[in-house]
């Protein structure tokens, strides 16, 4: 995924950054690029988000308070001790094991519903739901997606000309403009500022991928099936609603 970042000592060498370069090299994928928010290595000062042009990604947005600063270094200790401890011959897979094990932490988290969790608010969820929606076509095609009460869900390919960052940045900056109108507040941060994301590599991981996405209501309680969760892809009634009006 690189999908989650992990602090990195500035004073050690990044381990996890020659492991996601061995990794690129192996899929025949460019370690540099002319722009690296569309190719290649996308590096924040964390372990780096790998990039691919014309790729399909799996990205997860969240609310600010969703998950407490300490409760995520903890998270990133413990996947870095875990880096730190893999032999020198380690394999790509067996570093991507431990991304996977870092993920499915936060997403056992998230899903405990920490927080205000805002996206509980019908009007919200709508809001979200329906700025997901608006540029499908045109910015990018989405393929599954939810809402939940604390963060978001989204499969989603770049068209040309459009990069994952400046999608991601249009669409939390008008829902967070849109909640904090509903909410009664103005300049208040709503959603955290990193966004997670995985590029997905083949169908297998879409297919399981769109699995996760699909049942996360289901698995939280939220309702009984799938397509009960009006804010979520899986809902009928998206397919016959109305175009939503401009954002």
């Amino acid at each position: 995924m690189a999908f989650y970042d992990f602090c990195v000592n500035p004073d050690e060498s990044n381990r996890g950054l020659e492991r996601v370069r061995f990794q690129l090299r192996a899929n025949g994928l460019p370690e540099e690029s002319p722009n690296p928010l569309r190719a290649g290595i996308h590096s924040r000062g964390y372990l780096p988000h790998v990039k691919r042009e014309g790729a399909s990604y799996f990205v997860t947005f969240r609310l600010v308070d969703s998950l407490p600063k300490e409760v995520l270094m903890r998270f990133e200790r413990e996947q870095a001790e875990a880096l730190r401890r893999l032999p020198a011959k380690a394999t790509g897979e067996q570093a991507e094991e431990i991304h996977r094990e870092l993920r499915r932490k936060i997403e056992r988290y998230l899903d405990q519903g920490a927080g205000e969790c805002h996206l509980r608010r019908n009007e919200i969820a709508d809001t979200v739901a329906d700025a997901l929606r608006f540029f499908h076509g045109r910015h990018y095609l989405l393929d599954d997606w939810v809402v939940m009460p604390n963060h978001v869900h989204v499969i989603l390919w770049p068209m040309p000309n459009f990069t994952l960052s400046e999608i991601l940045k249009s669409r939390k900056r008008h829902t967070a403009r849109q909640a904090n109108l509903i909410l009664g507040r103005t300049g208040e941060t709503f959603w955290q500022r990193e966004s997670y994301d995985h590029w997905i590599r083949n169908d297998e991981d879409k297919a399981r991928i769109r699995r996760y996405i699909r049942m996360n209501p289901v698995k939280t309680g939220l309702c009984r099936t799938p397509e009960d969760w009006k804010w979520s892809s899986a809902w009928s009634g998206w397919s016959a609603a109305a175009p939503p009006p401009p954002p």
